[in-house]
């Protein structure tokens, strides 16, 4: 009986990390170290270092109210919970969630909404959130703006009484465009609404949303959090506690949670988060530059460049400009050439991982936006998204060039 109550003492400290020894020292440790040790950082029952894959679907009670604080892994798994608290915690946030999708995560964010709320995003926002909005809530009566929002102008005269939530992709997915998330903060709080920032592209190692006043940050965690194009996974994290009750709640009852597998792949991923981080950055500043020199790239999309727009705000507001780069090129049938001749880059959807991918948005990413509207955007049938990734930097452009240029 000793052993029993040993063990459920033992699982109430996983369950309430916040009155763990360790926590109040992991809180001043750098962001390195954080994405390391995590919430816990080891399991405190055996000492595992690596913490464990509970892959089980229900827990046992030795009585009525003798539970450990675990009943059943669609409400609570030890695994997402440790994915969860160490993404709260290098969010800055209180409250992390890890969902099956980053859709599925943006689907529960929505369900905020109630019939004649106004939400306005950013006019070139991933398509895949475009769709949730156009297909699914506006049959219940929300509404939908999009809103070129690196003019912050444009979303002072967007903005009604109305308006519920402010969702934010910066820099966006695919035009690279950023939005001053600190000015947009006090446009949004002037209607009370919610401000939810996309993370995605930029991660906490670079860009920490809720330290300038948003509401809530998401990710597709399929991207740099995990890391290596092996994991679909979205993650939500908020410093509210009504948001933080509600999105509990959707993944509770829509049973969207990530499974304990993939909650185990996105915590090994972060581990080595600063170090993919700096290395993407520092490839996608060298690859960048080199198609900026290239005759057959007409124009090149990426933060970092010193004459693009939000370059300024970017260098207040975040740390690193990441791997992402649009361009265009002279003509369709380059695009043709480079998507059948890239060899080591690969044309494949998706981001973030270790491996440089190549995507053509107009088919795929954004394949849901409306071809008018991805004409007025710049999504057009030259119009290229590159992912650089891990690989030595001068392997990337080689291939790049003999597919550019052979």
């Amino acid at each position: 009986m000793v052993g029993c109550w040993i063990l459920a003492f033992l699982l109430y400290v996983m369950k309430n990390f916040s009155n763990y020894k360790d926590f109040d020292m992991k809180e001043n440790l750098a962001f390195e170290s954080k994405c390391i040790h995590g919430g816990l950082g080891h399991e405190p029952i055996t000492g595992a270092v690596s913490f464990p894959i509970y892959q089980t679907a229900t827990f046992r009670h030795k009585g009525l109210g003798e539970s450990t604080g675990y009943d059943y892994s669609r409400v609570l798994n030890p695994t997402r919970q440790e994915l969860e608290r160490t993404m709260a915690i290098l969010e800055h946030g209180t409250d992390g969630f890890a969902f099956s999708s980053g859709q599925a995560a943006n689907m529960a964010l929505f369900t905020l909404l109630n019939p004649g709320d106004k939400v306005i995003l950013s006019d070139d926002i991933y398509g895949g959130t475009f769709r949730i909005g156009n297909d699914i809530f506006e049959r219940y009566g929300a509404k939908f703006e999009y809103v070129d929002m690196s003019d912050i102008e444009n979303l002072k005269k967007a903005i009604t009484p109305d308006t519920r939530m402010v969702f934010i992709e910066t820099p966006t997915n695919p035009m690279m465009k950023v939005t001053d998330i600190k000015a947009a903060v006090e446009v949004a709080k002037t209607v009370d609404a919610i401000v939810v920032v996309d993370n995605t592209f930029l991660t906490p190692y670079f860009q920490r949303p809720l330290e300038l006043g948003a509401d809530m940050v998401v990710h597709s965690g399929t991207k740099f959090i995990g890391g290596h194009n092996d994991t679909i996974a979205g993650i939500a994290v908020t410093n509210r506690k009504d948001l933080a009750e509600h999105m509990f709640g959707q993944q509770k009852t829509h049973g969207n949670g990530l499974a304990s597998l993939d909650s185990w792949l996105l915590i090994r991923g972060l581990k080595t988060l600063p170090l993919r981080m700096k290395k993407h950055d520092e490839n996608g500043r060298i690859v960048a530059d080199w198609l900026r020199t290239q005759k057959k790239v007409t124009k090149v999309f990426y933060v970092g460049f010193e004459d693009h727009k939000g370059y300024e705000i970017s260098k207040k507001q975040s740390t690193g400009f990441g791997s992402m780069i649009s361009f265009n090129v002279d003509s369709f049938e380059t695009v043709q050439k480079i998507l059948k001749r890239v060899d080591m880059v690969m044309f494949a959807e998706s981001l973030g991982g270790t491996e440089t991918l190549i995507t053509y948005p107009r088919t795929q990413t954004h394949e849901s936006i409306p071809e008018d509207i991805r004409q007025k955007l710049g999504i057009t049938e030259t119009f290229l998204r590159l992912s650089v990734g891990l690989e030595d930097v001068n392997d990337i452009i080689r291939d790049l060039d003999q597919a550019i240029n052979g």
